[in-house]
């Protein structure tokens, strides 16, 4: 069966009954419907979280349709409960552009999802519409203010870095010139969109604690300069309050269920490879507040991508640390790297499985640099021989790393037991904080170069004439304390998609760097990222479909 054919054989319990999983009464919660629900911020308990043991689940450089990730944090969480360990899964929200892309959406697949898988990859709760119309609201006031006489604020249209967004890959309007038609329709300048889980709205939701701070980070959103040079702000254009009054209830975290009836919690959805690619703050103390034994989370991509950003970034900001880190690996993913054509992933080729290792071993050692302790999941396919998992197996226990075979798309939770109890006992006796990259006082130079030759590997870092120029704006706006966002390829460790495997002797070029003051951290652009995608030749809508009767066919 399909995903969706699985999903739909499932009887879902009412939510309120997954709230009580969590302690919380059907007066606590917020519901959507009969399986959905919003969690207010006052169940957040700082104290509550010290308690409660936090496991990161990443990967390594994934092929173009990824390696279960989600899946994989799904079917843990479900084996953790199995095993008598109490546990939530805390997932990031799917975007509407990979849903009719190619990679699917969000919700795992097989017997390891979070349901309703329909509504969770459509519109959910409405929180990517809200986060979209609190961007534009800004990107609307910009215009407004450009073509006011009486309240004008001298802007320079040249120099303006906010663009509208849309949850949507949509390659037309990357770059586009706005406000054609004559005098009434506004001044005319070059802008764009982006996708909405590339936004710094997106970014801000993600990483702010409460109404209060939310309110903070929208309104230091760097909007661009005067004619004048003087630095603009979302705050001078006066909108961080109407910002912040449209994301209202898309701050607060969606509770949801898995195929076996444990809680999930979903919220945000920000981009790995252009944005920070974890869920929230908010839902991730939410689920270590309500959950009193573990809580599962995922950062997108590779161990280079999302675990580097869910550490430096997330991490440090909120005061969290993975108690375990769990790096989902596949045999094809292997093959891929071990130089196996796209189209054979699924022959049996051990000897590319061989070749692919020196990838797995690049994250481990990325994930050791951290001072956390990895476990390898072997996330398997039906296609994958004795042989070619034995491979795996043998370099873990050369490394002395756990490993498991993770049965989870076929078994759910039957099929990560052992996985389970290997995760829970590294997670239980771990005593140590993890270790940052670098320091929030270095320079951003330092930050880069950090990442680019201890977690990628590579030999140095090259800057072209806008990058040089995008650093002394950060030098001149104060800006040097913040952390570094680096926006690359998940297809290779560097930031050339055609080096497979573990690339050598390569240098990474950072050919702009974008400000997200308000986010809290600065985007550094590498190799040819776009912060809107396309779709692909054959997209994933071509196959979707909805009947008479309502019943949705074709996601997954």
């Amino acid at each position: 069966m399909t995903d969706i054919d699985i999903a739909k054989k499932v009887n879902l319990k009412h939510i309120k009954e997954i709230a009580k999983r969590l302690n919380l009464s059907e007066d606590d919660i917020e519901m959507y419907g009969k399986y959905k629900a919003k969690i207010p911020l006052k169940f957040i308990n700082d104290d509550a979280c010290k308690k409660s043991k936090l496991i990161l689940v990443t990967a390594i450089s994934p092929t173009p349709a990824g390696e279960g990730k989600t899946t994989v944090s799904i079917g843990l969480t479900e084996g953790l409960n199995r095993i008598g360990k109490e546990t939530t899964v805390v997932l990031r929200e799917p975007s509407l552009g990979p849903v009719f892309g190619m990679k699917g959406g969000a919700t795992g697949g097989g017997y390891s999802q979070v349901l309703p898988m329909e509504d969770i990859n459509l519109h959910f709760t409405g929180d990517f519409s809200a986060i979209e119309k609190a961007n534009n609201l800004l990107a609307a006031l910009i215009d407004n203010n450009i073509q006011s006489k009486s309240k004008s604020l001298n802007l320079d249209p040249r120099t303006i870095s906010v663009k509208r967004v849309m949850d949507m890959n949509d390659r037309a309007l990357r770059n586009m010139v706005i406000s054609l038609g004559g005098k009434g329709q506004g001044i005319p300048r070059e802008s764009g969109f982006n996708i909405t889980a590339a936004s710094e709205v997106m970014a801000i939701l993600c990483l702010c604690n409460n109404i209060a701070d939310l309110k903070k980070r929208l309104g230091n959103i760097f909007v661009g300069y005067t004619f004048n040079n003087e630095a603009i702000y979302a705050r001078d254009l006066k909108a961080e309050g109407a910002m912040a009054a449209l994301l209202k209830d898309a701050i607060k975290p969606n509770l949801v269920q898995t195929i076996e009836g444990n809680p999930a919690i979903i919220h945000g959805g920000p981009f790995a490879n252009i944005a920070q690619g974890t869920n929230s703050v908010i839902a991730t103390k939410m689920g270590l507040s309500l959950s009193k034994g573990f809580v599962v989370t995922e950062a997108g991509f590779g161990a280079d991508l999302g675990a580097e950003k869910f550490l430096d970034i997330k991490c440090v900001s909120a005061g969290l640390s993975p108690d375990a880190v769990v790096i989902v690996a596949t045999i094809r993913a292997l093959k891929y790297h071990g130089g196996a054509d796209l189209k054979e992933l699924n022959t049996p080729n051990p000897e590319a499985v061989k070749k692919g290792l020196a990838n797995l071993e690049k994250h481990i050692e990325n994930i050791q640099g951290f001072n956390s302790t990895p476990v390898i999941a072997i996330n398997k396919f039906v296609s994958d021989t004795d042989e070619e998992i034995a491979i795996i197996e043998a370099k873990a226990k050369e490394l002395g790393i756990e490993v498991s075979v993770a049965e989870v798309w076929a078994k759910g939770g039957a099929g990560a037991e052992d996985l389970a109890r290997k995760v829970a006992k590294v997670a239980e006796a771990n005593t140590t904080q993890f270790k940052p990259s670098y320091k929030r006082e270095d320079s951003i130079i330092t930050k880069i170069e950090a990442i680019a030759k201890n977690i990628y590997g590579a030999d140095g870092v090259e800057y072209t004439s806008e990058a040089r120029e995008d650093l002394k704006t950060i030098e001149k706006l104060g800006l040097n304390h913040l952390p570094v966002c680096i926006a690359k390829t998940q297809k290779s460790l560097s930031d050339n998609p055609a080096l497979l495997g573990r690339p050598k002797g390569f240098i990474i070029t950072v050919r702009q760097i974008e400000i997200a003051a308000g986010a809290g951290f600065v985007v550094p652009i590498t190799g040819d990222m776009m912060r809107m995608p396309g779709l692909p030749a054959t997209p994933s809508s071509e196959s979707i479909d909805i009947d008479d009767e309502g019943n949705i066919s074709g996601l997954f």
